[in-house]
């Protein structure tokens, strides 16, 4: 089943409100068995946001330090600026996915699923904004830029913390579509597991960078 789910947010720096239109996946399975029924439900969402590339942020950024080292800036200070003021760079619409399959008996907050979702892009998008909201919006996707695959891991890394009590056998499936500005291509990325294999990876990331 799939529906839409309004959802009431601010900007901001304007704390204008607005809507956003969410779009809910849901859907309950029961299969027979000897005893009784086994029901598997599934409750997902998509939610669209922005990513800015952090490739072509590093092009520029190397760019603009040449021309700060001919100027004779010192390094103290092109660092300081660079934190403050991160570099240009293209941006994508992203549309983010994420389902979680499990137990009828467990419970799965789809507010928490919007919110990874919101979480896992360079910047939330909104439907109204004024001119500090724009500027506030840009900047926070540019100082953290992010690839589409970036995305799903991190979506990953969201569900294990928010989901920690779910089952092992629960399946986690996350697909990220960045809509490309610079090329006539979509970048993609998709990651179907269960929570006990996400853990697994999770703990070898962890392993291989003591």
């Amino acid at each position: 089943m799939r529906s839409e789910y309004m959802v009431k947010r601010e900007t901001p720096v304007s704390q204008t409100a607005c809507d956003e239109v969410v779009k809910v996946h849901a859907r309950a399975i029961a299969r027979r068995t000897f005893r009784t029924p086994i029901v598997r439900k599934s409750i997902g969402a998509e939610v669209t946001g922005m990513t800015a590339c952090p490739c072509a942020q590093n092009i520029m950024k190397e760019r603009a330090m040449r021309v700060l080292e001919k100027l004779d800036v010192g390094r103290d200070k092109i660092d300081e600026f660079f934190s403050a003021i991160p570099m240009a760079t293209h941006n994508q619409r992203g549309k983010g996915f994420l389902c979680i399959e499990t137990d009828d008996d467990q419970h799965v907050d789809l507010e928490k699923i919007i919110h990874i979702l919101k979480e896992s892009m360079s910047s939330g998008i909104y439907e109204l904004l004024k001119r500090g909201d724009e500027g506030a919006v840009v900047l926070a996707a540019h100082k953290n830029p992010r690839f589409v695959e970036d995305c799903v891991r991190e979506m990953a890394k969201k569900v294990l913390a928010e989901f920690e009590y779910l089952s092992g056998d629960s399946v986690v499936t996350i697909k990220q579509t960045n809509e490309e500005s610079i090329h006539q291509h979509d970048a993609y990325a998709e990651r179907r597991a269960t929570i006990a294999e996400l853990v697994d990876e999770m703990n070898g990331d962890k392993h291989n960078t003591d």
